[in-house]
């Protein structure tokens, strides 16, 4: 063959070895989520792609078939191709012996940076950038290759799939995607700028619904505004006035013994039409819905949607009414300060190493903005002030302070019993995350 020609052959070998390597990165490389969304718009390509990385074995044993095949005739190529006139061009300086290594070692080395080059890195890194893009390119090739190879396909498979269940290797991938692989996904487009971080906050508590229990997010018993069954009209509208609130509940003696709640839309209505508000009647006043403490906050959306309705009373173990929950209080919980940032805030960071903190305030927040998710724990209390009582093993008290890693907390406030704020400190690092409790 003439010098072009195998110029030609050896030009050939390099495309085609590059395509098995755009065609290998490519379909590893490919998200099954991008690939899913190609193929339900239409693109059968896609789906393709994804019964093949369901069952790649096939696939690459023809891609390893190709890539070895091209390596071996491309070396055969490109030494006759390089090695006569090299040998020739140093057999003007050097001995025949010599010029004759020397043609073959650059030949050699000239064929094999070819190789490496645009049959390997360049196709790799570009099969990388948009693997789903050149997977649905390269699937129809292939599949042909794959029906054209078969009997030798299935030789080398057989043997892979002896040794592969000899080693005890596996054999699939697994494509399942855990809520961590979306947090994750989500924390790297906040960090590339893709995302807001308002919006992964909202992400990440959507997935914290499944873990929060309803006392994180629910109106406490000392601050529940209810109504008694008989309470006449001018303590009703009082009541109103001093604690306006779009739902109220009616209990009977006590808050223990809720019998419905009553909106305030419906007293609003009766006073305007110069109707009395006598709650005894029964006519205003709807059934409740009553739901455990131990729920979480999924949970209790779910049973909001299973009644209708967007109020609910949680009671304990010993049906005592411990809050009240609704739907805006758990979409707050999603949405933070876009729901309400007229609220006051739990969390209010005064410097880079101190904190000042309402006792209310769900655990999960005090560990996000601390950032001691690996400290605190969330298993025996749902409060800042329930770990302080879980540490101390009694109300906490005006000064006590507890200690955990480099962290200090200082109760500033306690009213009655209830911890009202905490003055969390950054110290410096403890050599091991060791909790102590100290008693002032």
């Amino acid at each position: 063959m003439s010098f072009s020609q195998n110029l030609l052959l050896l030009a050939a070998l390099v495309v085609a070895a590059a395509f098995f390597s755009i065609a290998e990165i490519s379909l590893a490389a490919s998200r099954r989520l991008r690939l899913r969304r190609m193929a339900d718009g239409g693109d059968l390509r896609a789906e393709n792609v994804i019964r093949v990385q369901q069952q790649p074995g096939h696939y690459f044993t023809v891609i390893q078939i190709g890539v070895n095949a091209l390596a071996i005739l491309g070396g055969i190529v490109g030494e006759g191709l390089l090695s006569p006139h090299l040998t020739q061009l140093y057999s003007l300086w050097l001995p025949l012996n010599t010029a004759n290594t020397l043609g073959f070692l650059t030949s050699f080395i000239l064929v094999t940076s070819i190789f490496i080059l645009f049959t390997d890195l360049v196709p790799k890194q570009a099969g990388m950038a948009a693997p789903e893009r050149f997977a649905v390119r390269a699937i129809g090739p292939m599949l042909v290759l794959m029906k054209v190879f078969k009997p030798i396909v299935w030789f080398y498979a057989r043997l892979t799939e002896l040794i592969t269940q000899a080693l005890r290797l596996p054999t699939k991938r697994d494509d399942s995607v855990t809520s961590e692989d979306i947090l994750a996904l989500t924390e790297a487009g906040a960090l590339s700028g893709a995302l807001h971080r308002d919006e992964q906050q909202i992400i990440e508590n959507i997935f914290e619904l499944n873990t929060r229990t309803v006392p994180s997010a629910m109106t406490q018993r000392d601050r529940i505004a209810y109504f008694d069954l008989d309470d006449p009209d001018d303590i009703i509208r009082a009541r109103i006035s001093a604690e306006p609130y779009s739902t109220y509940p009616v209990c009977k003696g006590d808050i223990d013994h809720v019998v419905g709640y009553v909106e305030a839309h419906g007293l609003f209505q009766r006073v305007l039409n110069g109707q009395p508000i006598a709650l005894a009647k029964g006519d205003l006043i709807q059934k409740a819905l009553v739901v455990p403490d131990r729920l979480t906050l999924a949970e209790v959306l779910e049973q909001f949607r299973q009644v209708g309705e967007d109020f609910a009373i949680i009671v304990n173990e010993y049906s005592l009414v411990v809050g009240v929950v609704t739907l805006n209080d758990v979409m707050s919980t999603v949405m933070g300060d876009l729901v309400s940032p007229w609220d006051e805030e739990q969390i209010v960071q005064r410097d880079e190493n101190s904190w000042l903190i309402d006792g209310n305030t769900p655990i999960q927040d005090v560990r996000r903005a601390l950032g001691v998710e690996e400290l605190l724990h969330d298993d025996d209390y749902e409060t800042l002030a329930g770990f302080l009582m879980d540490a101390l093993r009694r109300v906490p008290r005006r000064t006590d302070t507890v200690t955990l890693g480099d962290f200090k907390f200082e109760v500033m406030d306690v009213d009655t019993y209830r911890v009202d704020q905490v003055l969390a400190t950054r110290t410096s690092p403890a050599p091991l995350p060791v909790m102590t409790a100290t008693n002032k």
